[in-house]
């Protein structure tokens, strides 16, 4: 007896149907893909580059049971004027002392030490964040 064939020989009559739908899904899937990237990195650099304003807090120390020192590093344009908030906790996570710092100084890069006054021993000192004021000061 012979073998009988269900299909069409392979590679004979081009894609089938199912073949041309699943390449046009992986086109579709990846040209997706790459525009949420592009989405991504877009909204991420517009917002490292529009912050005229950022701290980091270097270190603290513990230096009563009433306060803590702070040492704040800002860096931001020559013109900028702004506010950094700092707090800090007891050893129970409870925030015991905060302070907001007018940061004015006409250079770039401003290092301080700050002394937060706590209502108990705290345990740290944190940065809350930095803000911006505009170059006019503001309040």
């Amino acid at each position: 007896m012979a073998a009988v064939r269900d299909g069409l020989p392979d590679g004979r009559y081009g894609r089938t149907a199912d073949e041309r739908a699943d390449r046009k899904l992986k086109v579709i899937g990846a040209v997706l893909g790459a525009a949420l990237i592009a989405v991504v990195a877009w909204f991420g650099i517009s917002y490292i580059t529009g912050q005229d304003l950022s701290g980091r807090l270097v270190s603290y120390k513990v230096v009563s049971d009433s306060a803590v020192q702070a040492h704040l590093e800002v860096v931001k344009d020559a013109g900028a004027k702004g506010v950094c908030t700092l707090r800090s906790q007891s050893a129970e996570g409870a925030e015991v002392g905060r302070k907001d710092v007018r940061i004015d100084q006409a250079k770039g890069q401003v290092d301080t030490v700050i002394t937060i006054r706590t209502t108990a021993r705290a345990t740290n000192a944190e940065l809350v964040g930095c803000t911006d004021s505009g170059a006019s000061g503001g309040n």
